[in-house]
């Protein structure tokens, strides 16, 4: 089954990241588990840069419940690359992240994906509602 690259007009939030030596494998690309890192990096930036969410003090944090990626096109270094996320499901405790990776300033999508946060309380890692000010945030990256 051909799965069809998404392009950067579906995503609505973009973070540039500069790929390492040590992100290529055996095989001369960058090795699969790096892709996470990136979806994570992604977000975290975002609500991070925004002011939602500090990782030392906030109340709510959100934790990874699901994750999935398709590679639809090789990257390696020294390629640079851009992330892309759209909130494509903002329910009462989880969001759902839209990924994808676009290498080198392409429109098509190298490699794309998606993962899911609970937000939980911090301490007894319950779940617990999304903060008004990030679910606002969240809205602003949601597709039209």
């Amino acid at each position: 089954m051909a799965i069809e690259a998404r392009q950067r007009k579906d995503f609505q939030h973009f973070h540039t990241i500069t790929t390492r030596w040590m992100d290529n494998d055996a095989y001369g690309h960058v090795n699969n588990v790096v892709y996470y890192s990136w979806f994570d990096t992604v977000v975290n930036q975002f609500l991070i840069s925004n002011g939602v969410l500090d990782i030392e003090t906030s109340p709510v944090i959100g934790l990874v419940i699901e994750t999935q990626c398709n590679y639809l096109a090789s990257v390696a270094f020294p390629d640079v690359v851009e992330a892309g996320v759209s909130v494509t499901k903002l329910g009462n405790s989880s969001v759902r992240y839209e990924v994808g990776i676009f290498k080198n300033g392409e429109d098509s999508a190298a490699a794309q994906g998606h993962f899911v946060h609970v937000y939980v309380d911090r301490h007894s890692r319950r779940p617990t509602a999304i903060p008004e000010p990030m679910r606002q945030l969240l809205q602003t990256i949601q597709p039209g």
